[in-house]
């Protein structure tokens, strides 16, 4: 269910972490899981580097409503949620 690459139609879901964040693997597990709830047919796009991690982003937009650059090599206090992740989904669904 996870991909990589620039180019996916429609609405586009990316899973940012650092390396060894300690909360990848259960952002993995909540993103994928919110999306089968949703019914939303989409690719979770992931990218590892210099990011808050775990960020969760929804269209290019952070699900947690947090304003500026997702850059930064660090944890992140406010953790996605799976209300905010599906309520970013539901968004879409129109």
């Amino acid at each position: 269910m996870c991909a990589t690459g620039p180019e996916i139609r429609g609405t586009r879901v990316e899973l940012l972490t650092a390396p060894d964040c300690p909360n990848a693997e259960a952002a993995r597990s909540l993103v994928a899981g919110c999306l089968a709830e949703s019914g939303l047919d989409t690719t979770i796009v992931e990218r590892v580097g210099r990011y808050r991690s775990p960020t969760i982003l929804v269209d290019g937009l952070d699900v947690m409503g947090t304003a500026g650059p997702v850059a930064g090599d660090a944890c992140r206090l406010d953790v996605p949620t799976r209300e905010r992740v599906l309520a970013a989904l539901a968004s879409k669904r129109g």
